[in-house]
């Protein structure tokens, strides 16, 4: 199984309007791993919030990139 992040704006729509990372991650960890080093990256190239893939399924979504 790979798992993947899909890009979000604020209303939960996929952003493919602008060249994003496409990784692929052999395990949820390795995913999350990525994020937590690249989410201010992320937030800075317009995306708002993200959700996590393993294959098509979703696992979680709507996850912000906000800080609280």
């Amino acid at each position: 199984m790979t798992w993947r992040w899909r890009y979000e704006n604020a209303n939960g729509g996929e952003v493919t309007n602008r060249p994003l990372p496409r990784e692929v991650f052999p395990s949820q960890a390795d995913a999350e791993s990525w994020l937590g080093e690249n989410w201010r990256d992320l937030l800075e190239s317009g995306v708002e919030q993200v959700a996590l893939l393993e294959e098509d399924r979703v696992e979680y979504a709507g996850m912000s990139l906000r800080p609280e």
